[in-house]
């Protein structure tokens, strides 16, 4: 039976991008290989040996990240008080503190080919040079950003409403003292 109203108008969901429609499909598999490969380990050696492998990976990674985070910390407590002691801070010089605490973070994740390529990224060249990649990306993306992009959907936000049409308002200085009475440039007086 129906009512002759139309069916109701559902949005049509956002398209992925290609990587990303195959990211589910790429985590399942790395699972099921990093579990066929801890158990390949086990009937080679124990499952005494496999549990020490993922202990120590744990311990280690977290050890990595507790030290990068302490770096981390330790060089913001030092540009806070040279920049209130009036010095301009000195710019980053080397980084790689994110990429430490990502090769800790899968260090910690228990498997094997996630030890190995947490270890990789604890090696300083490989740190450089992903760093210099995701920089070079990073700027690459930010001069080809359109607008009405995310970059611009803040300053968007911030200067109008929703419906488009920007707001009006006044701006009041606390240093200067109060008039009393209406103003003549007031545009709620009549003319």
């Amino acid at each position: 039976m129906t009512t002759g109203a139309p069916p109701p108008i559902r949005p049509a969901r956002p398209r992925r991008s290609g990587p990303l429609r195959f990211l589910p499909l790429g985590i399942a598999a790395w699972l099921v290989l990093e579990i066929w490969l801890l158990i390949v380990v086990a009937g080679a050696t124990s499952g005494f040996v496999v549990f020490l492998l993922l202990v120590g990976g744990l311990v280690l990674g977290s050890a990595v990240i507790k030290r990068a985070g302490r770096r981390a910390f330790r060089k913001l407590s030092e540009a806070v008080q040279q920049q209130q002691s009036g010095v301009t801070p000195a710019p980053e010089t080397g980084g790689g503190g994110a990429l430490t605490m990502l090769g800790g973070l899968l260090i910690i994740l228990p498997g094997l080919i996630s030890d190995a390529l947490g270890l990789i990224l604890l090696i300083p060249p490989v740190q450089k040079a992903l760093g210099k990649f995701a920089e070079r990306t990073f700027e690459r993306k930010v001069r080809e950003a359109t607008p009405g992009g995310l970059g611009d959907a803040f300053q968007q936000a911030r200067m109008h409403r929703p419906d488009g049409k920007v707001v009006q308002g006044e701006v009041i200085r606390d240093d200067e003292p109060p008039t009393r009475g209406p103003r003549p440039d007031d545009p709620q007086l009549p003319h």
